[in-house]
């Protein structure tokens, strides 16, 4: 998928270390934190914020799953030591129970409100320690997810910047293989690590490869076209800022 071949990835990667330069210089900060999950999308974006920031900091931060204290913290170290970013742990188990718990007086909790408890958690936890030590939350999603609206509003879809919101989960699989990643990372299959055994083809329904034909090429199945574009439809409020009166 996509043009492997022909593009010139010393040159793409360049050209995004020196956004990320850019955005540093402007914005006064002198360094960058990001949630490093051991998956596909936080490592490439460690390793570009590595590349253009000596003080990068990856929190690892386990939520419930036992894949979050198990392969996702393996992966996530693994990707760290290799690249040469400072990693710390934040344990949001405690918190995860905590939440739900002092919600349950107040509503029934659906299953997808809690799904979207630990991303929203995280989030909260990266820009607390931004604001301490003066760093830029530094985003993961791609643009195979942001199109899907597969990502939770205010939650893993926040951030100062996204280095690789315009690639497509294939294109950030070629990115991981030229610049030498873990193999764990770039042979397992993409998951939000919510949910032990969750995947998030199984989940949308779609595969990425169909995702990404549609992206890259504006073709993909028919049965697949009308999946993708209903993720698309419903979820455009997530790819928009609250409407104002009087905007």
């Amino acid at each position: 998928m996509g043009n492997k071949f022909m593009r010139d990835y010393e040159l793409e990667i360049k050209c995004r270390v020196d956004f990320i330069k850019k955005l540093m210089a402007e914005s006064g900060v002198g360094g960058i934190v990001f949630g490093n999950s051991g998956g596909k999308d936080a490592a490439l974006v460690g390793i570009l914020c590595k590349l253009a920031c000596d003080n990068t900091l990856g929190l690892v931060l386990p939520c419930g799953s036992n894949q979050n204290y198990g392969s996702d913290m393996d992966d996530a170290i693994a990707v760290a030591n290799q690249f040469g970013f400072e990693t710390r742990l934040v344990d949001l188990k405690g918190s995860f129970e905590a939440m739900k718990h002092s919600l349950a007086d107040a509503t029934e909790l659906t299953d997808a409100a809690v799904s979207n408890i630990a991303p929203r958690l995280r989030m909260a936890v990266l820009y607390a320690v931004a604001a301490s030590e003066g760093r830029l939350v530094a985003g993961t999603s791609n643009r195979s997810e942001r199109y899907m609206g597969y990502f939770t509003k205010w939650g893993d879809g926040a951030c100062d910047f996204n280095p690789i919101a315009d690639l497509t989960v294939s294109e950030i699989y070629e990115f991981l293989e030229y610049l030498g990643a873990p193999r764990s990372i770039i042979e397992k299959a993409p998951s939000a690590g919510l949910l032990d055994g969750q995947t998030d083809e199984i989940e949308m329904g779609v595969s990425y490869k169909s995702i990404d034909g549609l992206l890259l090429s504006g073709t993909c199945a028919d049965a697949d076209m009308e999946i993708i574009e209903r993720f698309h439809k419903g979820s455009e409020h997530k790819r928009k800022m609250p409407v104002m009166y009087g905007d």
